[in-house]
């Protein structure tokens, strides 16, 4: 489950892509060379070569803290850290201790923000792409809920498409290029282009179907500068890659669900959430769930 390789976008404000890439620099012991362009370019290079980059981006709302209270800021407190290609067990901690760096250092997380989980799709075919849009069909919203994704970001990570999902019920498409049309169908504009918009909901496969990348990426989970609930996403995006890619099939019928917290954590035991080394992943994804996750019925 943790083997896949990902990468990571966080985005967030409070200080500017300045400090932040500072603070990156620092924590690596990297190379930082200020790039420019239209996105305020800012990459550090690491000394196993690996770049990590800042740069801008416009859909978020700039903000600082002032004497305690957050104000209005200028577009440089636009920031979304851009990860290398990371693995879990190599990096996690590394990663985690950054992101503790870059809070105390004032960054923080508003309503505009999000962070988005790229999952190296050189594995999935057919199958498993199919099985990944039911998976997320079918646990749409209590995904949602359990997120609670914020009326803010909803434009840019949507529910699952449920007219793709029947379509690919009817069609029964057996390549990936046969899901691909079926993807795209709808839509106007080149494939290519990066900020497509069919790349705006919560499972994005634009991103593994155009350009060089070959990513499966996750969009729904609001940003945050709490390393613990950080991890909690990595775990969650990698099982429900590895559920994708080792399940026979997936059905799309979402599950009649009168305890959503007694499901969560049996649904999130199923896809590899045991022992006490995801405690604190279950804790996280369950919080905000009703009902009970050591009763399914009333005691």
């Amino acid at each position: 489950m943790l083997k896949t390789k990902f990468g990571i976008e966080v985005e967030f404000t409070g200080i500017t892509r300045t400090k932040a890439s500072r603070i990156i620099e620092k924590h690596f012991g990297g190379k930082l060379t200020k790039l420019g362009g239209y996105y305020d370019k800012h990459q550090i290079e690491v000394a196993d070569g690996r770049k990590w980059t800042i740069v801008s981006d416009a859909s978020l709302r700039p903000q600082t803290k002032v004497d305690g209270q957050i104000r209005a800021a200028n577009n440089s407190y636009r920031v979304e850290m851009v990860s290398p290609i990371l693995e879990y067990e190599k990096d996690i901690e590394d990663l985690q201790e950054l992101i503790r760096k870059l809070r105390k250092g004032g960054a923080f997380a508003n309503g505009s923000c999000g962070i988005h989980i790229h999952l190296d799709g050189a594995n999935h075919t057919a199958r498993s792409i199919k099985n990944f849009i039911n998976i997320i069909a079918s646990k749409n919203d209590l995904l949602y809920k359990s997120l609670q994704v914020k009326a803010d970001r909803m434009h840019y990570c949507k529910k699952m498409d449920l007219r793709l999902v029947e379509s690919i019920k009817r069609a029964k498409p057996r390549t990936l290029d046969q899901i691909k049309a079926i993807w795209y169908r709808g839509y106007y504009g080149s494939q290519t282009h990066h900020y497509h918009e069919s790349r705006y909901h919560f499972l994005n496969l634009h991103s593994f179907f155009s350009g060089n990348n070959h990513t499966v990426e996750l969009r729904g989970f609001n940003s945050e500068l709490h390393a613990g609930k950080i991890r909690s996403y990595i775990v969650l995006a990698l099982a429900l890659n590895h559920q994708a890619l080792t399940q026979k099939s997936a059905s799309s019928r979402k599950v009649q669900e009168e305890n959503e917290k007694f499901a969560m954590r049996t649904y999130l035991n199923r896809i590899g959430f045991i022992g006490e080394e995801f405690k604190n992943c279950r804790e996280h994804l369950c919080k905000h769930l009703n009902g009970s996750a050591a009763w399914r019925f009333r005691r």
